[in-house]
Protein backbone atom coordinates (compact mmCIF):
# COMPACT_ATOMS: atom_id res chain seq x y z
CA UNK A 1 0.00 0.00 0.00
CA UNK A 2 2.90 2.60 1.21
CA UNK A 3 4.74 1.69 -2.53
CA UNK A 4 1.19 2.33 -4.18
CA UNK A 5 0.78 5.43 -2.37
CA UNK A 6 4.32 6.97 -3.53
CA UNK A 7 3.57 5.90 -6.87
CA UNK A 8 0.73 7.68 -7.13
CA UNK A 9 2.06 10.74 -5.42
CA UNK A 10 5.30 10.96 -7.76
CA UNK A 11 2.71 10.53 -10.26
CA UNK A 12 0.88 13.25 -9.14
CA UNK A 13 4.14 15.81 -8.79
CA UNK A 14 4.91 14.36 -12.75
CA UNK A 15 1.29 14.90 -13.44
CA UNK A 16 1.21 18.76 -12.06
CA UNK A 17 4.72 19.54 -13.37
CA UNK A 18 3.36 18.67 -17.29
CA UNK A 19 0.58 20.76 -16.51
CA UNK A 20 2.35 23.96 -15.87
CA UNK A 21 4.19 23.43 -19.13
CA UNK A 22 0.99 23.33 -20.82
CA UNK A 23 -0.47 26.13 -19.51
CA UNK A 24 2.19 28.01 -20.23
CA UNK A 25 3.32 26.58 -23.51
CA UNK A 26 -0.75 27.29 -24.93
CA UNK A 27 -0.59 31.28 -23.11
CA UNK A 28 2.76 31.65 -24.91
CA UNK A 29 1.09 30.41 -28.12
CA UNK A 30 -1.83 32.89 -27.85
CA UNK A 31 -1.02 34.98 -30.99
CA UNK A 32 -0.54 39.15 -30.25
CA UNK A 33 1.40 40.91 -27.62
CA UNK A 34 -0.37 40.52 -24.45
CA UNK A 35 0.13 43.97 -23.17
CA UNK A 36 -1.01 45.40 -26.13
CA UNK A 37 -3.54 43.71 -26.44
CA UNK A 38 -4.67 44.80 -22.68
CA UNK A 39 -3.60 48.80 -23.24
CA UNK A 40 -4.33 48.53 -26.70
CA UNK A 41 -2.91 49.82 -29.98
CA UNK A 42 -3.16 53.87 -29.13
CA UNK A 43 -0.66 52.33 -25.93
CA UNK A 44 2.38 54.94 -25.63
CA UNK A 45 5.85 53.12 -26.39
CA UNK A 46 7.10 54.02 -22.30
CA UNK A 47 3.53 52.42 -21.04
CA UNK A 48 3.66 49.85 -23.29
CA UNK A 49 7.38 48.84 -22.51
CA UNK A 50 6.72 49.64 -18.00
CA UNK A 51 3.81 46.79 -19.00
CA UNK A 52 5.94 44.59 -20.88
CA UNK A 53 8.45 44.87 -17.52
CA UNK A 54 5.47 44.02 -15.40
CA UNK A 55 4.44 41.09 -16.77
CA UNK A 56 7.87 40.22 -17.43
CA UNK A 57 7.45 40.12 -21.14
CA UNK A 58 10.68 41.51 -21.41
CA UNK A 59 12.96 38.32 -20.35
CA UNK A 60 13.11 35.05 -22.36
CA UNK A 61 10.30 32.01 -21.99
CA UNK A 62 11.82 29.65 -20.54
CA UNK A 63 13.46 31.95 -17.75
CA UNK A 64 9.95 33.14 -17.09
CA UNK A 65 8.47 29.36 -16.96
CA UNK A 66 11.19 28.75 -14.29
CA UNK A 67 10.04 32.56 -12.40
CA UNK A 68 6.66 31.40 -12.65
CA UNK A 69 7.02 27.51 -11.27
CA UNK A 70 9.18 28.99 -8.92
CA UNK A 71 6.40 31.62 -7.83
CA UNK A 72 3.94 28.42 -7.66
CA UNK A 73 6.31 26.30 -5.07
CA UNK A 74 6.84 29.26 -3.12
CA UNK A 75 2.49 30.15 -2.99
CA UNK A 76 3.11 33.14 -5.13
CA UNK A 77 0.43 33.39 -7.92
CA UNK A 78 2.18 36.67 -9.26
CA UNK A 79 0.01 40.42 -9.26
CA UNK A 80 -3.23 40.71 -10.78
CA UNK A 81 -3.03 43.23 -13.79
CA UNK A 82 -7.08 44.06 -13.47
CA UNK A 83 -7.20 43.63 -9.78
CA UNK A 84 -3.92 44.94 -8.56
CA UNK A 85 -3.69 42.25 -5.99
CA UNK A 86 -2.02 39.11 -5.48
CA UNK A 87 -3.77 36.16 -7.54
CA UNK A 88 -3.76 33.91 -4.40
CA UNK A 89 -5.97 36.36 -2.28
CA UNK A 90 -8.97 36.41 -5.06
CA UNK A 91 -8.63 32.72 -5.26
CA UNK A 92 -8.68 32.09 -1.95
CA UNK A 93 -12.19 35.13 -2.08
CA UNK A 94 -13.52 33.43 -5.09
CA UNK A 95 -13.21 29.62 -3.70
CA UNK A 96 -15.53 30.31 -0.96
CA UNK A 97 -18.28 30.79 -3.37
CA UNK A 98 -17.14 27.89 -5.45
CA UNK A 99 -15.96 24.81 -3.71
CA UNK A 100 -19.18 25.19 -1.25
CA UNK A 101 -21.17 25.40 -4.70
CA UNK A 102 -19.32 22.20 -5.88
CA UNK A 103 -19.77 20.62 -2.13
CA UNK A 104 -23.52 21.31 -2.27
CA UNK A 105 -24.23 20.36 -5.78
CA UNK A 106 -22.22 16.71 -5.00
CA UNK A 107 -24.33 16.59 -1.99
CA UNK A 108 -27.74 16.70 -4.13
CA UNK A 109 -26.70 14.36 -7.02
CA UNK A 110 -25.12 11.43 -4.51
CA UNK A 111 -28.41 12.00 -2.52
CA UNK A 112 -30.28 11.41 -6.03
CA UNK A 113 -27.81 8.95 -7.73
CA UNK A 114 -27.79 5.94 -5.39
CA UNK A 115 -31.33 5.62 -4.53
CA UNK A 116 -32.25 5.69 -7.90
CA UNK A 117 -29.21 3.23 -8.82
CA UNK A 118 -30.34 1.03 -6.14
CA UNK A 119 -33.75 1.29 -7.54
CA UNK A 120 -32.79 0.43 -11.14
CA UNK A 121 -31.09 -2.04 -9.75
CA UNK A 122 -33.90 -3.56 -8.24
CA UNK A 123 -36.64 -3.41 -10.75
CA UNK A 124 -34.06 -4.45 -13.72
CA UNK A 125 -36.06 -4.90 -17.10
CA UNK A 126 -39.26 -3.13 -15.32
CA UNK A 127 -40.60 0.40 -15.32
CA UNK A 128 -38.64 2.04 -12.70
CA UNK A 129 -35.14 0.43 -14.25
CA UNK A 130 -36.49 2.54 -17.61
CA UNK A 131 -37.13 5.46 -15.86
CA UNK A 132 -34.19 5.75 -14.29
CA UNK A 133 -32.18 4.77 -17.38
CA UNK A 134 -34.45 7.25 -19.63
CA UNK A 135 -33.71 9.97 -16.56
CA UNK A 136 -29.74 9.37 -17.01
CA UNK A 137 -29.99 9.39 -20.41
CA UNK A 138 -32.11 13.10 -20.57
CA UNK A 139 -29.76 14.36 -17.97
CA UNK A 140 -26.67 13.63 -20.08
CA UNK A 141 -28.04 15.09 -22.73
CA UNK A 142 -29.03 18.50 -21.52
CA UNK A 143 -26.32 20.87 -20.52
CA UNK A 144 -25.75 22.44 -17.87
CA UNK A 145 -26.81 25.97 -19.16
CA UNK A 146 -29.32 24.95 -20.85
CA UNK A 147 -30.71 23.47 -17.26
CA UNK A 148 -29.77 26.67 -15.18
CA UNK A 149 -31.67 28.75 -17.72
CA UNK A 150 -34.71 26.65 -17.05
CA UNK A 151 -34.64 26.50 -13.70
CA UNK A 152 -34.12 30.66 -13.58
CA UNK A 153 -37.84 30.56 -15.53
CA UNK A 154 -39.18 28.18 -13.19
CA UNK A 155 -38.12 28.56 -9.68
CA UNK A 156 -37.32 32.17 -9.75
CA UNK A 157 -39.58 34.00 -12.64
CA UNK A 158 -42.38 31.98 -12.57
CA UNK A 159 -42.20 31.10 -8.77
CA UNK A 160 -40.05 33.53 -7.12
CA UNK A 161 -39.00 31.07 -4.66
CA UNK A 162 -35.09 31.22 -5.41
CA UNK A 163 -33.06 34.80 -6.63
CA UNK A 164 -31.99 34.56 -10.49
CA UNK A 165 -28.56 35.24 -9.60
CA UNK A 166 -26.17 37.09 -7.12
CA UNK A 167 -24.16 36.42 -3.75
CA UNK A 168 -25.42 38.07 -0.97
CA UNK A 169 -21.93 36.77 0.92
CA UNK A 170 -21.57 34.23 3.97
CA UNK A 171 -21.56 36.79 6.15
CA UNK A 172 -25.28 38.11 5.41
CA UNK A 173 -26.42 34.60 6.64
CA UNK A 174 -25.63 30.83 6.04
CA UNK A 175 -29.30 30.46 4.73
CA UNK A 176 -29.37 33.36 2.75
CA UNK A 177 -25.62 32.44 0.88
CA UNK A 178 -27.63 28.33 0.41
CA UNK A 179 -30.73 29.70 -1.04
CA UNK A 180 -28.66 31.90 -3.62
CA UNK A 181 -26.73 28.61 -4.26
CA UNK A 182 -29.45 26.12 -4.90
CA UNK A 183 -30.35 26.98 -8.14
CA UNK A 184 -26.73 26.59 -9.22
CA UNK A 185 -25.96 23.35 -7.13
CA UNK A 186 -29.30 21.73 -9.04
CA UNK A 187 -27.72 22.76 -12.80
CA UNK A 188 -24.57 21.18 -11.95
CA UNK A 189 -26.10 18.39 -9.78
CA UNK A 190 -28.62 16.79 -12.63
CA UNK A 191 -26.19 16.07 -14.92
CA UNK A 192 -23.82 14.56 -12.85
CA UNK A 193 -26.66 12.50 -11.06
CA UNK A 194 -27.99 11.11 -14.25
CA UNK A 195 -23.78 9.70 -14.61
CA UNK A 196 -24.10 9.05 -10.87
CA UNK A 197 -27.36 7.12 -11.17
CA UNK A 198 -26.14 4.87 -13.99
CA UNK A 199 -22.93 3.61 -12.77
CA UNK A 200 -24.68 2.98 -9.50
CA UNK A 201 -26.95 0.56 -11.17
CA UNK A 202 -24.37 -1.10 -13.18
CA UNK A 203 -22.21 -1.72 -9.85
CA UNK A 204 -25.27 -3.14 -8.09
CA UNK A 205 -26.03 -5.34 -11.09
CA UNK A 206 -22.44 -6.98 -11.28
CA UNK A 207 -22.05 -7.11 -7.12
CA UNK A 208 -25.60 -9.35 -7.24
CA UNK A 209 -23.92 -11.86 -9.61
CA UNK A 210 -20.94 -12.61 -7.10
CA UNK A 211 -21.00 -16.03 -4.63
CA UNK A 212 -21.51 -13.87 -1.40
CA UNK A 213 -24.96 -12.80 -2.90
CA UNK A 214 -26.33 -16.14 -4.16
CA UNK A 215 -25.07 -17.53 -0.32
CA UNK A 216 -27.20 -15.13 1.40
CA UNK A 217 -30.09 -15.80 -1.36
CA UNK A 218 -29.48 -19.34 -0.44
CA UNK A 219 -29.69 -18.66 3.44
CA UNK A 220 -33.15 -17.46 2.64
CA UNK A 221 -32.05 -13.42 3.14
CA UNK A 222 -34.92 -11.04 1.55
CA UNK A 223 -34.14 -9.57 -1.84
CA UNK A 224 -34.63 -5.87 0.33
CA UNK A 225 -31.57 -7.24 2.73
CA UNK A 226 -29.38 -8.42 0.06
CA UNK A 227 -29.57 -4.93 -1.57
CA UNK A 228 -29.42 -3.04 1.11
CA UNK A 229 -26.77 -5.28 3.24
CA UNK A 230 -24.68 -6.69 0.77
CA UNK A 231 -24.70 -5.37 -2.43
CA UNK A 232 -24.85 -1.89 -1.84
CA UNK A 233 -22.00 -1.84 0.17
CA UNK A 234 -19.52 -3.85 -1.75
CA UNK A 235 -20.90 -1.80 -4.89
CA UNK A 236 -19.80 1.63 -3.66
CA UNK A 237 -16.44 1.43 -4.32
CA UNK A 238 -16.68 2.00 -7.59
CA UNK A 239 -19.25 4.35 -7.09
CA UNK A 240 -16.63 6.83 -4.68
CA UNK A 241 -14.59 6.70 -7.74
CA UNK A 242 -16.64 8.69 -9.65
CA UNK A 243 -18.26 10.61 -6.99
CA UNK A 244 -14.08 11.88 -6.89
CA UNK A 245 -13.88 12.64 -10.59
CA UNK A 246 -17.18 14.52 -10.01
CA UNK A 247 -16.06 16.49 -6.87
CA UNK A 248 -12.93 17.75 -9.47
CA UNK A 249 -15.08 18.26 -12.37
CA UNK A 250 -17.57 20.38 -10.66
CA UNK A 251 -14.76 22.92 -8.97
CA UNK A 252 -13.12 23.38 -12.65
CA UNK A 253 -16.10 23.56 -14.63
CA UNK A 254 -18.55 25.58 -12.83
CA UNK A 255 -17.62 28.29 -15.27
CA UNK A 256 -20.46 28.25 -17.17
CA UNK A 257 -22.92 28.23 -14.30
CA UNK A 258 -21.23 30.49 -12.32
CA UNK A 259 -21.72 33.13 -15.23
CA UNK A 260 -24.99 32.20 -16.04
CA UNK A 261 -26.33 33.19 -12.29
CA UNK A 262 -23.30 35.98 -11.98
CA UNK A 263 -21.73 33.89 -8.83
CA UNK A 264 -18.41 35.50 -7.64
CA UNK A 265 -16.59 32.28 -8.15
CA UNK A 266 -13.10 31.27 -9.66
CA UNK A 267 -15.11 30.29 -13.06
CA UNK A 268 -16.46 33.74 -13.04
CA UNK A 269 -13.10 35.30 -12.25
CA UNK A 270 -11.19 32.55 -14.58
CA UNK A 271 -14.23 34.12 -17.44
CA UNK A 272 -13.32 37.71 -16.52
CA UNK A 273 -9.92 37.40 -16.35
CA UNK A 274 -9.58 35.93 -19.83
CA UNK A 275 -12.06 39.06 -21.54
CA UNK A 276 -9.69 41.57 -19.50
CA UNK A 277 -6.59 39.98 -20.86
CA UNK A 278 -5.10 39.14 -17.39
CA UNK A 279 -2.68 36.53 -18.39
CA UNK A 280 -1.41 36.75 -14.90
CA UNK A 281 -4.83 35.41 -13.80
CA UNK A 282 -5.93 33.13 -16.05
CA UNK A 283 -2.06 31.30 -15.66
CA UNK A 284 -2.49 30.60 -12.04
CA UNK A 285 -6.84 29.66 -12.06
CA UNK A 286 -5.91 27.32 -14.99
CA UNK A 287 -2.89 26.10 -13.18
CA UNK A 288 -5.04 25.78 -9.65
CA UNK A 289 -7.92 23.90 -11.55
CA UNK A 290 -5.73 21.62 -13.02
CA UNK A 291 -3.48 20.47 -9.73
CA UNK A 292 -6.98 20.59 -8.04
CA UNK A 293 -8.24 17.38 -10.75
CA UNK A 294 -5.00 15.42 -10.70
CA UNK A 295 -4.56 15.59 -6.75
CA UNK A 296 -8.61 14.76 -6.24
CA UNK A 297 -8.13 11.80 -8.96
CA UNK A 298 -4.55 10.67 -6.98
CA UNK A 299 -6.49 11.17 -3.03
CA UNK A 300 -9.51 8.96 -4.69
CA UNK A 301 -7.08 5.92 -6.44
CA UNK A 302 -5.68 5.66 -3.14
CA UNK A 303 -8.82 5.68 -1.17
CA UNK A 304 -10.27 3.27 -3.30
CA UNK A 305 -6.66 1.11 -3.12
CA UNK A 306 -6.67 1.14 0.96
CA UNK A 307 -10.76 0.17 0.65
CA UNK A 308 -9.94 -2.74 -1.93
CA UNK A 309 -7.29 -5.48 -0.74
CA UNK A 310 -6.94 -6.57 -4.58
CA UNK A 311 -5.21 -3.55 -5.73
CA UNK A 312 -2.99 -3.27 -2.50
CA UNK A 313 -2.08 -7.13 -3.05
CA UNK A 314 -1.35 -6.12 -6.94
CA UNK A 315 1.28 -3.24 -6.23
Amino acid sequence: MLAFALRRTLTLALTAWLATIVVFAVLELVPGDPALLMLGVNAQADTLAALRAQMGLDHPPVERYLRWVGGLLRGDLGVSLTYARPVADLVAERLAVTLPLALLSLALSTAAAIPLGLLAAARRGRGGDWAVLGFAQIGVALPSFWIAILLILVFSVTLGWFPAGGFPGWEAGALPALRALTLPALALAIPEAAILARVTRTAILDTLGEDHIRTARAKGVSRTAVLLRHALPNALLPVATVLGLQLSFLVAGAVVVENVFTLPGLGRLLYQAIGQRDLIVVQGVVVLLAVFVVLVNALVDIACAAADPRPKAAS
